[in-house]
């Protein structure tokens, strides 16, 4: 077994294999082994998409006694009885409880898809065309998705992805004292700014790729109040640090705020392919069949993310266990960055997301690789890697957790030796 096949039958675009350079084979709770046996904690979750970890026992029964019984795995948007309990369990568990009404739009398989949806929505609802979105937001790869993108990297100008998106600057931008939300809102109101009032503003509550920057709730409640007054609707992406990621469900309760619309995707569906819309009753004026998709229901994702829902969402048990792990990650960060002030800037998150940045050119990358060799799948965040990023299963053990952590300290430890022997340099 080589892995330079990978090398040779696999396209260029190929990206977690290059900073994860192994032959995995297989995966339980917060732990990965590769074909040599070698385990390595995951600190990276797939992209926050393993918020229950990998091959949970209650997901592996549901889904193994589904397929026994033959359910139906392919139904396009039929009625089925996995979409029904689905429907059901995250409008009992988690909607209705949080005093929130949404419609619900199963779309296609992935986050993206979910981000396209919102946007073509909001213009159809509004009638105008205009989108505003953030400094450093990410939001996906397909046309309409990565025009709302900040990360240039991503970027051709071939694309023409830009047309009708304004970029404003995100919560705390600047190092000076200054509001963005109170900057869009000179913008609406000035008749000769040449703003035109935008169709719907989408944002992240914490931007995950972004290099975790996270905005205040009072933040979110200027921006949520602004676009109600506007009547701009406003989209929030949950893809990935919704889903339980910060402690509440989802990451904008802090905020006591009830977007127009939401995006989720990734651990809605436990890792299977999965994304849906949650949209206003009024908001929702699609005719049938207007925006469709062969994989807008997949029934295996239906039933994984039914009885994770079931398992974890009943009551507070699990939030409270997310927030408790985030503290014990929080410190070990912090102690880490108080070692190596010369290294690394900054520590922010909140619950289970947290990130280390450095302002050291490449030095992210290097921790990230000695990690790796130490038996830990940690990836950089941010648009330079600038940011080391945690984003570990929910689920992990104290065990893991502990192992993980300690080899982030050797690893940072280790980098640290490397950069003061000019490792850096030789790498640039």
């Amino acid at each position: 077994m080589n892995i330079e096949l990978f090398e040779e039958y696999e396209s260029n675009v190929r990206g977690y294999i290059r900073s994860f350079p192994t032959i995995f084979d297989r995966a339980e709770g917060a732990t990965i082994w590769d074909v040599d046996g070698n385990p390595y904690v995951d600190f990276f979750g797939g992209a926050g998409s393993l918020n229950y970890g990998h091959n949970h026992p209650v997901v592996n029964e549901a889904l193994i006694a589904y397929i026994k019984r033959n359910g139906i795995s392919n139904a396009l948007d039929k009625a089925t009885l996995a979409k029904h309990d689905f429907l059901l369990a995250l409008q009992e568990i988690i909607l209705k409880p949080r005093g929130l009404h949404y419609k619900v739009q199963f779309v296609g398989p992935t986050g993206t898809n979910g981000v396209e949806t919102a946007l073509k929505l909001a213009r159809k609802k509004m009638q105008r065309s205009t989108v505003v979105s953030f400094t450093n937001a990410y939001h996906g790869h397909t046309l309409g998705a990565l025009a709302v993108t900040g990360n240039e990297l991503y970027h051709d100008s071939y694309y023409g992805v830009p047309l009708n998106v304004t970029k404003m600057p995100y919560d705390n931008y600047f190092d000076h004292d200054m509001d963005s939300v109170d900057m869009l809102r000179h913008y609406v109101e000035d008749g000769s700014s040449g703003f035109e009032t935008p169709a719907a503003v989408i944002v992240e509550s914490i931007q995950g790729e972004g290099g975790v920057n996270v905005s205040s709730a009072e933040w979110l409640r200027k921006l949520s109040q602004l676009c109600k007054e506007k009547e701009i609707i406003l989209i929030l992406d949950e893809i990935q640090v919704g889903n339980g990621r910060t402690g509440d469900f989802f990451s904008f309760e802090r905020a006591g705020i009830k977007p127009d619309i939401i995006t989720l995707s990734k651990s809605i569906g436990t890792g299977l392919p999965m994304s849906i819309v949650l949209m206003r009753d009024d908001v929702d004026v699609w005719s049938p069949g207007e925006h469709t998709g062969t994989f807008r229901g997949n029934s295996h994702a239906f039933v994984a993310g039914m009885v994770m829902l079931e398992h974890y969402w009943r009551d507070d048990v699990f939030s409270k266990e997310i927030r408790e792990k985030g503290k014990q990650v929080e410190a070990r960060f912090r102690a880490i960055h108080a070692r190596y002030p010369d290294y690394f800037s900054d520590v922010r998150g909140l619950g289970m997301i947290w990130g280390m940045e450095s302002s050291v050119k490449d030095f992210c990358g290097l921790v990230s690789r000695e990690a790796f060799e130490r038996g830990l799948l940690m990836e950089t965040a941010g648009s330079e890697g600038q940011v080391l990023k945690f984003l570990a299963p929910l689920v992990i053990t104290q065990e893991e957790l502990d192992k993980g952590l300690d080899i982030l300290d050797e690893a940072a430890d280790a980098a640290v030796a490397k950069a003061k022997a000019g490792a850096l340099e030789e790498t640039a």
